[in-house]
């Protein structure tokens, strides 16, 4: 298995990943993140998964990494931010099961966890969306783990740049009922036209009393600022060799204007900063400056 993700080039169309490369490998260095916040004397949130699937992909940027983790306020920065996203997603999620919500869509679920960390009630379907070849990587580890999801979960193999609905669908979704969909970290990845044509699909799914959350750390990566940041905490280190421009595409509609144009009623945005101090943190300075050039954006809204 290759360990070493080809980036530098500018992604097409009709690109393919599995989980060590390309978009795929993205979902493998979140969860590595995630694996490094749990390690934290506080953590917001524990995904004891994350660590089993940088065993289970052999890669070695990681595993190193999870080996010798760091302690400092700039070497845990960005595992922290992944922590404060991944709150957010959960808590998201809880509300919605409260309020009577019985069906979830994990939009690219990649190496989401959350059907087997979170506590459902009863009768809810967790539908994860995604390539096959990423949903087979996490059936296969977790299946080896014996882990057991704590809500019937759907897996729904489709690229979200295809008619993914029908997919859906097919698998069980009702659209006569209400759902509870989460689109985490997925948008830069897709061309403002696919982005437009997803929240469409999604919009055209849900009934009323639905809900979505959306969230990113930034729309696309700035080099010259990221490397400005480096060189005043040497401590950060974002993604190893990844490079991020080469994967993502420049935004030209705000997700929040292109839900409430699709008839939904969006909550004020907040980002990763507002959150931190709704979960009673005081963001350390290089929090501040991660925000000021990633641009983190997290929205909620009701259909």
């Amino acid at each position: 298995m290759s360990t070493t993700p080809e980036f530098g080039s500018l992604r097409s169309d009709d690109d393919n990943w599995d989980i060590v490369s390309s978009v795929g490998y993205t979902a493998l260095l979140v969860a590595g993140w995630r694996a490094l916040h749990a390690m934290s004397p506080q953590p917001l949130v524990r995904d004891d998964y994350a660590k089993v699937f940088i065993a289970a992909s052999q890669d070695p940027y990681l595993a190193a990494t999870l080996a010798n983790p760091g302690t400092s306020e700039d070497e845990m920065a960005f595992p922290r931010l992944y922590g404060v996203q991944t709150r957010f997603f959960d808590d998201f999620f809880v509300d919605a099961g409260a309020a009577g919500i019985r069906q979830a869509v994990i939009v690219a679920a990649g190496l989401d966890s959350r059907a087997y960390r979170l506590e459902w009630p009863q009768e809810t379907t967790v539908f994860e969306v995604d390539l096959p070849k990423v949903l087979e990587f996490k059936a296969r580890v977790l299946n080896e783990q014996g882990a057991a999801p704590k809500a019937r979960r759907v897996e729904v193999a489709a690229d979200l740049r295809t008619d993914w609905s029908r997919a859906l669908e097919a698998a069980g979704f009702d659209v006569e009922r209400p759902s509870a969909w989460s689109v985490e970290g997925v948008l830069p990845y897709l061309t403002d036209d696919a982005q437009n044509t997803l929240f469409t699909r999604i919009s055209g799914l849900s009934a009323p009393g639905s809900r979505i959350a959306i969230g990113a750390l930034g729309s696309r990566l700035d080099h010259d600022q990221l490397e400005a940041l480096e060189t005043a905490h040497p401590g950060v280190n974002m993604s190893g060799d990844v490079d991020f421009s080469a994967l993502t595409y420049e935004p030209q509609t705000d997700p929040a204007e292109r839900l409430a144009a699709h008839g939904w009623v969006v909550e004020p945005v907040r980002n990763t900063l507002d959150l931190q101090a709704g979960y009673g943190m005081t963001p350390p300075e290089v929090d501040v400056k991660i925000d000021s050039f990633m641009r983190s954006q997290y929205i909620m809204a009701t259909r």
